[in-house]
């Protein structure tokens, strides 16, 4: 959790405490005692359907979450077939194929993956991935090997530019606008209607209305932390790229 969502979680927990404090001290628990039984029923319901909501988008966001850092292992795989193909077509080709593999994963994680956190990508990664696709496909096979070579590196350098443009396309929000709206509206709602119970023990319903609280701002609080997959304590990290570079043998020699 970060010092935002800490300030966030400690001011939405002294406004709760210092409403039901004013609340107390405004509207007696006697005034209050009279409605619990229909407060209570009413409360059932919308609890019951908040908590189906909150359930939908942690889930949802969960998933997305996961289905993100999928995308960085398939793309890096993808990068690492291109990589293999490299080293066993003929040198004039398979060198600077090599060398390109090697500067896309090393851009992606030092450049690219930074840009990502704030929603943009690195025009540089992009031209790498046109410069690879140019290589393969000025490759002209000699022999059947040469030729099986050739259409697995084609396979591997379109699956990498698809596997890319998913990733690009995950650097956005995943939870809507009108959904948070629908999440806070809801959070509001359930929590004040547990303001309406008259309880003679202050301490006690104090501690109810409270509980409450923490839990549904935890649960925004993990949403909001999961909604966008490249930043804040549950980001993605680089660890498929970084797991290629560091399991490679020597490049061999360009001209």
């Amino acid at each position: 959790m970060s010092w935002t969502d800490v300030l966030i979680f400690v001011g939405v927990m002294v406004a709760a405490g210092a409403l039901l404090w004013v609340l107390q001290r405004s509207v007696p628990h006697p005034l209050r005692e009279s409605h619990n039984d229909v407060a209570g029923f009413i409360f059932a319901a919308v609890g019951v359907l908040y908590a189906v909501l909150l359930a939908f988008v942690v889930i949802a966001v969960w998933e997305n979450l996961d289905s993100a850092r999928q995308t960085t292992f398939k793309e890096a795989n993808a990068l690492a077939g291109v990589y293999w193909i490299s080293r066993d077509l003929p040198i004039e080709v398979g060198g600077p194929l090599e060398r390109q593999t090697l500067e896309y994963a090393q851009t992606v994680e030092t450049k690219e993956w930074p840009l990502m956190s704030s929603h943009r990508s690195s025009p540089a990664a992009t031209q790498l991935v046109y410069a690879m696709r140019s290589t393969v496909f000025g490759f002209h096979p000699e022999n059947e090997q040469q030729n099986v070579l050739y259409e697995h590196a084609v396979s591997h350098v379109e699956e990498l530019a698809s596997e890319r443009r998913e990733r690009l396309n995950q650097i956005d929000d995943q939870v809507p606008t009108i959904l948070w709206i629908a999440l806070l509206a809801g959070g509001l709602l359930t929590v004040g209607f547990t303001y309406l119970f008259g309880l003679s023990n202050t301490l006690v319903h104090g501690l109810m209305v409270l509980t409450l609280t923490a839990l549904v701002a935890v649960s925004l609080i993990l949403i909001k932390e999961m909604d966008y997959p490249f930043s804040g304590v549950t980001a993605i990290k680089p660890t498929a790229f970084e797991v290629f570079l560091s399991r490679l043998p020597p490049p061999r020699l360009t001209t």
